[in-house]
C-alpha cells in the first residue's frame, strides 16, 4: 500500500520510525552533488559471502568516515576512507535537517533499475543501537519498500526523488525490513547516501 502523508511525517504504521523529507536541494544543486559524487566516491562493485561463496555484485558501494571505521555486513568487511570535501557538506546537511549526528556513510551506486537491494534490515553490531540513518538520494527516482518482520502482509512504499532526505530510526530496524526493487523502466544511475553512527569496541 502505498501512503501520502505530510513531510517528514512518520509514514510507518507502529513500531519504528521512517521520516521523508521529500527534496532537500533545488535542481540545479542536486545535479551538481550527483555528477560530483559519480565522479569524486572510490567506487567498488561490492562483495557478499554467501553460504560459503565470494559474490561480487554490479551495484557498487564506497565507505567513508570519521576515522578507518571497520564495518561489517554480508560477511565482509570494509574500512572507512576519509571524508571528501561534497560528503563533508552532504553530511552537515544532513545532521541540520534531521537532528542527528552521523560518523559515517555508506554509499551505493545503482546504475539502473536493473540493480536494487533485497529485503534486510541494517542491525549489524557495529552500528549504534537504535541509531538513525539518514538516507540521501541522488539521480533516478526509485520506489523504496518496508515490510513488518512478523507481520507481512503489513507494508509501506514510497518513491524517493532526486535530491531527497529519508531518516530511518527507534526501533525501525528490530521490526522492519526495506528493499529497493527491481525495475524494468529505470535505464539511469541513482546514488544513495547512508548516514551512520559506527560505536567502536
Amino acid at each position: 500500500m502505498d501512503l501520502f502523508r505530510n513531510e517528514s511525517a512518520n509514514w510507518l504504521p507502529r513500531d519504528g520510525e521512517v521520516n521523508y523529507y521529500g527534496c532537500i536541494f533545488a535542481r540545479a544543486l542536486a545535479d551538481r552533488y550527483l555528477n560530483e559524487l559519480l565522479s569524486t566516491i572510490q567506487w567498488r562493485n561490492d562483495e557478499a559471502v554467501m553460504f560459503g561463496k565470494l559474490i561480487v555484485t554490479s551495484r557498487k558501494v564506497a565507505w567513508y568516515g570519521d576515522r578507518p571505521f571497520e564495518y561489517t555486513y554480508s560477511n565482509t568487511t570494509k574500512r572507512a576512507l576519509p571524508w571528501t570535501p561534497g560528503l563533508v557538506e552532504l553530511k552537515r546537511v544532513v545532521e541540520e535537517r534531521s537532528g542527528e549526528s552521523f560518523n559515517s556513510c555508506l554509499l551505493n551506486l545503482y546504475h539502473s533499475g536493473a540493480e536494487g537491494m533485497a529485503w534486510h534490515s541494517d542491525g549489524e553490531p557495529d552500528l549504534k543501537p537504535r541509531g538513525a540513518i539518514g538516507s540521501l538520494s541522488f539521480g533516478a527516482e526509485r520506489k523504496f519498500a518496508f515490510r513488518h518482520k512478523r507481520d507481512k502482509e503489513c507494508k509501506v512504499s514510497l518513491v524517493l526523488e532526486h535530491g531527497s532526505l529519508l531518516v530511518m530510526k527507534g526501533a525501525t530496524q528490530e521490526h522492519w525490513l526495506h528493499r529497493l526493487p527491481l525495475t524494468a523502466v529505470v535505464h539511469t544511475p541513482r546514488v544513495n547516501l547512508t548516514f551512520r553512527t559506527i560505536v567502536e569496541g
